[in-house]
């Protein structure tokens, strides 16, 4: 069995549909959490598709960043910010409310962000968040524009070292791009004569022959 807590703003139901699909590893469980990341330290989940930067990594956690998050803005929908189109410069909100935006270190708090964009909601200032955090949060009752030179955030898997498992490993590989045919096995590779013998067979347009190898044991690999 296996259990992923996922962060808010993120849609990741294809990896899950795939998953599902894919691999036989029996009850597949998931959260849709403010903090992924803290369900998964606290044993609630075994995997964590997480938002980056969080202090709360450390050498004790694999980390396999997936993708980059866009800087938003949330505004009124009858906010000047309405009858423009593409990204919204930070010049424009000089002396504008900002109800909630990220530190410098990055983080986000995904619970703060659903409060402040309910003061929004009621026509008043302007909440910078990461953009797909902003699209999920609003429904449709503010707008949202990308945010030019805003803090990028990153979404990434996390889980502890020491509960590796094959089913965090299948996951991840989904998550990455693996497809249906490709493998984690490793490949057996030819020796020098053996290269020169299928060379040979190649031009008499003959099948090699090749000897018999046992695969190596694949060690776990470490990812940070």
């Amino acid at each position: 069995m296996l259990t992923l807590s996922f962060i808010t703003g993120t849609e990741p139901g294809k990896w899950f549909t795939r998953f599902r699909d894919r691999t036989h590893h029996g009850r597949f469980e998931t959260i849709d959490s403010d903090d992924a990341l803290g369900e998964m330290l606290a044993g609630q989940a075994q995997l964590a598709l997480s938002r980056l930067p969080d202090a709360r990594i450390d050498d004790s956690l694999h980390v396999v960043k997936l993708y980059e998050e866009s800087p938003g803005i949330a505004f009124p929908k009858d906010f000047f910010l309405s009858a423009e189109e593409g990204a919204v410069d930070p010049a424009e909100l000089d002396g504008e409310i900002i109800n909630w935006q990220m530190p410098d270190s990055g983080e986000v708090d995904t619970a703060a962000v659903r409060d402040a964009l309910q003061i929004v909601a009621a026509n008043v200032g302007v909440v910078i968040a990461p953009r797909p955090l902003l699209k999920v949060l609003s429904k449709k009752l503010v707008e949202h524009r990308e945010l030019k030179g805003g803090i990028e955030t990153t979404i990434a898997l996390v889980w502890k070292k020491d509960e590796d498992s094959e089913e965090i490993q299948d996951f991840v590989g989904i998550a990455r791009g693996r497809t249906r045919n490709s493998s984690r096995k490793p490949t057996v590779k030819l020796s020098a004569r053996e290269k020169s013998l299928a060379k040979q067979a190649r031009r008499q347009g003959e099948k090699p022959k090749t000897q018999k190898r046992t695969p190596p044991r694949k060690r776990p690999q470490k990812r940070r």
